[in-house]
C-alpha cells in the first residue's frame, strides 16, 4: 500500500507521530504529490539536509518567487525585499557574513544580562492569571504567547504599546511562511504584516541612531567586523525575523512542553520536584513535541538519499520532529524521559543555520515553566482540546485550554 503523508488531516495535527514512524520504517525518502516534495523522517538523513550546505539551500523564497505569476508577484515585492535578507533562508557567503555580524549581539554574556527582564515578565504574567481566581482560561493567550513576545520587545526597546499589532502581523506572515494550506488572502496578508512590521523597525532604527540604548537593536546597529556593517535594509530584516522568530517559536516550545507535562503526571511530579534539572527537561520538550515540525531546504546538486535521486530544484521537508523519534538515535524514543542524557536533537537545526536565538529560547522556558507548575500545583488541562496549528514548519498550539485551579505564593 502507497504512503501518503497527510499533513493538514486533523488527527496528524493533533498526533503526528504514528504516520512520522510509518515513513521512518517504510518510505523515509518520501516523494509527496500533493507537497511536491521530498519529506525525510529519519534521523541521519534530517542531519544531513540541514548540514550539507553544497547539496542544500535554505533559500526556498527565490525559487518561489522567481516562477510566481502576476499579481502575486508584485503582492510580494516588498515582503521578498525583507524576508530575503533573513538569514535562516540565505546561503553563504551572504549567510556567513550576516550571521556573523548579528551573532556578536547574542554573546553569551548577553543573554545571561537578559535573565532579570525574563524574571520579571514571567513573574508578572502569572501574578496576573493567579489573580484571575481558579478559572477555566487559555494558557497561550494568557501567558505562552505574552511572555516571549514581551521579552523579545524589551530586550529590542519596542514600545509594548505595539503589542497586539506585532501578533497580527506576525500571524501574517507566519501564515505565507508556514500555513500548510491554501489560503486566499495570504499573499495580501503578508504584504500587510512585512510592510508594517518594516516601517516600525525604520522608525525605531532611526530613533536608536540619535540615541543608542544597551537594548539589542542599538546592539545590531553598531555591531561591526573590521569595517563591515548590516545594511539599512539588513538592519530592517533582521530585527523583524528576530521580533518573529523570537517569540513564535518559544511560545510554541512553552505551551507543547505544558501540554507534556499535563498529559504526563508522572513526569509532571518529576519536574516539579526537580527544579535544579529543568535544563535537561527542556532538552526532553524540545525532543519529544518540539516547536520546528520541519526545515525546508531546496536542492543544490543532485545527490542520492536513502537510494531515492533528489534532483537539483526539488524541495525537500526535513522532519525535525520524525529525526527527533528515531530509534536509530534515541532509546525509547516514544517516552518522555526528563533525564534523558545524550540528547542530541535536532530542534534548532544543524551546522551554519543552527538558531542564534537557542538559548535564548531555553533560558525563558527554564525560567518560566518550573515558575508556573510550582505557583499552580492543581493545573489541568480544560475541557476544550487544544487547537493545533495548521503548518508544516512550526509546531505549536493555537490554543491551550486550562484549569488554573488554586494558586500558591511561591
Amino acid at each position: 500500500m502507497t504512503l501518503t503523508y497527510t499533513p493538514s488531516a486533523p488527527d496528524v495535527r493533533a498526533n503526528p507521530y504514528p504516520q512520522f514512524s510509518e515513513l521512518r520504517e517504510r518510505d523515509p525518502v518520501h516523494w509527496s504529490p500533493a507537497l511536491k516534495s521530498w519529506v525525510l523522517t529519519r534521523y541521519d538523513d534530517v542531519a544531513r539536509a540541514l548540514a550539507t550546505a553544497d547539496e542544500m539551500s535554505p533559500d526556498r523564497l527565490t525559487p518561489f518567487y522567481a516562477t510566481l505569476a502576476e499579481p502575486g508577484r508584485s503582492i510580494l515585492a516588498e515582503v521578498m525585499r525583507y524576508l530575503s535578507l533573513w538569514i535562516v533562508f540565505r546561503d553563504p557567503p551572504g549567510h556567513t557574513r550576516v550571521r556573523a555580524l548579528v551573532s556578536k549581539a547574542f554573546l553569551p554574556g548577553t543573554i545571561t544580562g537578559w535573565r532579570p527582564v525574563i524574571d520579571e515578565i514571567s513573574e508578572r504574567l502569572i501574578d496576573d492569571l493567579a489573580k484571575k481566581g481558579p478559572c477555566e482560561t487559555d494558557l497561550v493567550a494568557d501567558l505562552t504567547m505574552q511572555l516571549p513576545a514581551r521579552v523579545i520587545m524589551r530586550i529590542m526597546d519596542v514600545p509594548e504599546q505595539h503589542l497586539a499589532d506585532i501578533k497580527h502581523w506576525s500571524d501574517d506572515i507566519m501564515t505565507f511562511l508556514f500555513s500548510a494550506r491554501d489560503i486566499t488572502d495570504k499573499y495580501e496578508r503578508a504584504r500587510r504584516g512585512a510592510g508594517a512590521m518594516a516601517a516600525l523597525f525604520r522608525q525605531l532604527i532611526e530613533e536608536r541612531r540619535a540615541a543608542p540604548g544597551n537594548d539589542l537593536l542599538s546592539l545590531l546597529i553598531t555591531a561591526r567586523d573590521q569595517d563591515d556593517k548590516l545594511s539599512e535594509d539588513e538592519l530592517v530584516a533582521t530585527a523583524m525575523l528576530l521580533l518573529f522568530a523570537g517569540h513564535e517559536t518559544t511560545t510554541n516550545l512553552l505551551s507543547n512542553s505544558t501540554l507534556m507535562l499535563l498529559r504526563d503526571p508522572e513526569a509532571r511530579d518529576r519536574f516539579v520536584a526537580e527544579p535544579d534539572s529543568a535544563g535537561t527537561s527542556i532538552e526532553e520538550f524540545l525532543r519529544f513535541d518540539g516547536p520546528s515540525n520541519s526545515m525546508s531546504r531546496v536542492v543544490r546538486a543532485d545527490h542520492e538519499v536513502g537510494g531515492k535521486r533528489l534532483k537539483q530544484g526539488d524541495r525537500v521537508f526535513a522532519m525535525i520532529n520524525a529525526a527527533n523519534r528515531d530509534p536509530r538515535q534515541f532509546e525509547m524514543p516514544d517516552r518522555l524521559d526528563l533525564g534523558r542524557q545524550p540528547n542530541r536533537h535536532l530542534t534548532f537545526g544543524q551546522g551554519a543555520h543552527f538558531c542564534v536565538g537557542a538559548q535564548l529560547a531555553r533560558l525563558e522556558a527554564r525560567i518560566a515553566l518550573p515558575r508556573l507548575f510550582q505557583r499552580f500545583p492543581d493545573l489541568a488541562v480544560g475541557s476544550a482540546p487544544p487547537v493545533w496549528h495548521d503548518s508544516l514548519i512550526a509546531r505549536g498550539l493555537e490554543s491551550l485550554p486550562v484549569r488554573t485551579g488554586r494558586s500558591l505564593d511561591v
